[in-house]
C-alpha cells in the first residue's frame, strides 16, 4: 500500500476534483478504488476514532478500551456498509430512473472516491470530537465532488446531471449515517 499516493489522491480530490477525476478515468486498474483508496481510508478513519476515544476517555481500565473498540467498529461498519449500500442503490436508480446500463463498478468508483470528504471529516472528528458541528456543514462539499465526477464518469444528459448528482450525494451522505444509527441501536439492545 502506497500511502503517499493515497494521500495525494485524497488531497487532489478535495482541492481539484476535476483534475483528480480525469486522472482516475485514466487508471487502467478499475478495481483500484477498493484496495487503493476506500479500504485504507476506512482503516485510517477507524484508527483515528480509536485513538481519539482513548485520548478523551483516558487509558485507564478495560472500560475505556471497550468504548474505543465499539466506536471504532461503528465507524468501520458504517463507512464500509454505507459505501456498498450507496453504490448499489445508485446503480439501481441509474438503471431505473436515468435509463443507464448496469455498471456497479462505475457506481462504486464514483461513490468510493467521492467519499473522500466523509473520510477526512471522520478522521478529524475522530481525533477532535468537538469539530462535529463544523463537519456537518463541510460534508456538503461532497455535492461538488460528485458533480465533477458525474461529468467525467457518467454518460448522462446534461439536463439529468443535477438530479443524478443530488441523488448520488444524498445516498453517499445518508447510507453511512443510517447504518451507524442502526449499529448504535443494536449495540444498546445487546448491552
Amino acid at each position: 500500500m502506497n500511502y503517499k499516493e493515497l494521500l495525494n489522491r485524497a488531497f487532489l480530490l478535495v482541492s481539484s476534483p476535476a483534475r483528480a477525476w480525469e486522472e482516475i478515468l485514466l487508471e487502467e486498474d478499475r478495481q483500484k478504488v477498493f484496495v487503493g483508496f476506500v479500504y485504507p481510508m476506512i482503516g485510517i478513519a477507524t484508527l483515528s476514532v480509536f485513538l481519539g476515544v482513548l485520548f478523551t476517555q483516558g487509558w485507564g481500565g478495560p472500560r475505556s478500551f471497550q468504548i474505543a473498540m465499539t466506536e471504532c467498529c461503528s465507524v468501520a461498519i458504517s463507512l464500509f456498509g454505507g459505501f456498498y449500500l450507496a453504490a448499489y442503490l445508485l446503480n439501481k436508480a441509474a438503471i431505473k430512473f436515468f435509463y443507464l446500463s448496469d455498471n456497479l463498478l462505475n457506481a462504486q468508483r464514483l461513490i468510493g472516491y467521492s467519499s473522500v470528504v466523509l473520510f477526512f471529516l471522520q478522521i478529524v472528528t475522530g481525533i477532535l470530537p468537538n469539530f462535529q458541528i463544523v463537519s456537518w456543514l463541510l460534508q456538503f462539499y461532497v455535492v461538488y465532488i460528485v458533480w465533477e465526477g458525474v461529468k467525467i464518469f457518467v454518460k448522462i444528459d446534461e439536463k439529468d446531471r443535477l438530479k443524478y448528482t443530488l441523488l448520488a450525494s444524498f445516498l453517499l451522505l445518508v447510507c453511512p449515517f443510517i447504518i451507524a444509527v442502526l449499529f448504535t441501536k443494536l449495540i444498546l439492545i445487546l448491552n
